[in-house]
């Protein structure tokens, strides 16, 4: 079959332009080897552009993710930075004041690495779930082991109302509850109780985190998985996010009943059969 010399210039022109990024429609319903080919290019082309898109997307929340890490980061480091300068000449009781808060801010400063880490892994693909039965008493006990502190410091009490099992991942799901306990415990007023219950269904196993605070708005409720949404000065937006990617690289979800009217809001992590 002949091709004609002007087909093969239309074509090429064609190609250019796909090169260039514009978008190109090569498809030719005609029959002929020609008109083949032409569909074959229309598909690789639209492939391409679709992982080019993809590719600028990606490095556009990179940089964005970037952004918010360095934002995040810089208030402890100045904090730091002024306090290290102060504390050399200042009176005893002011030094240990000074001590206190360094210390503070390099915790938050290491949880915060340490979550981002945490994040990085997931959005790479780079966690392999593992999932087995794990009783829900032993994961809410290993989850509360980091927020220790927090608990003492806020008198407040942890209480497993209905435990079970739970097959998950232990490590990232206790992860995942911790973040879910600490958001409770900041959530809930000095002196209150939090309560955990789990169960299962015909399909799916879920374990629920209650905080005995106020209630959430719609407003809050939309924001709550969005990275560095957070309008809280305890926290800065990470830890409900990551525990929403522990829970769907599980094929599961978290589930969120707002509460108010004297209920505090629940986060029900659920784990698909």
């Amino acid at each position: 079959m002949w091709i004609k010399k002007s087909e093969l210039a239309a074509l090429a022109d064609l190609l250019a332009r796909a090169e260039d990024g514009k978008a190109v429609d090569f498809r030719d319903n005609s029959e002929g080897a020609l008109s083949i080919l032409k569909n074959e290019l229309h598909t690789f082309t639209a492939r391409a552009r679709a992982e080019r898109d993809a590719a600028n997307q990606t490095q556009t929340l990179f940089a964005e993710f970037m952004e918010n890490i360095s934002h995040q980061l810089k208030t402890p480091v100045t904090s730091l930075l002024l306090m290290a300068d102060l504390v050399e000449d200042a009176p005893r009781e002011k030094q240990e004041e000074f001590l206190a808060n360094m210390r503070t801010s390099l915790m938050r400063m290491n949880w915060l690495v340490d979550t981002l880490l945490k994040m990085a892994k997931l959005d790479a693909g780079a966690v392999q779930f593992e999932r087995a039965p794990v009783a829900v008493q032993a994961l809410v006990e290993a989850a509360t082991v980091p927020l220790a502190i927090l608990l003492e410091v806020r008198e407040q009490t942890l209480v497993i109302e209905e435990g079970g099992v739970l097959h998950c991942d232990q490590r990232w799901t206790t992860e995942a509850l911790t973040n879910l306990i600490k958001n409770a415990c900041e959530a809930s007023p000095v002196g209150s109780v939090i309560s955990v219950s789990a169960g299962d269904n015909p399909l799916y196993e879920w374990v629920a985190v209650r905080d005995a605070g106020p209630g959430l708005s719609r407003d809050a409720v939309a924001t709550l998985f969005t990275r560095f949404a957070s309008d809280s000065d305890q926290g800065v937006g990470i830890g409900l996010p990551l525990a929403l990617a522990i829970a769907r690289g599980q094929h599961g979800d978290i589930e969120v009943d707002a509460g108010g009217k004297g209920s505090g809001a629940t986060f029900t992590l659920k784990l698909y059969k």
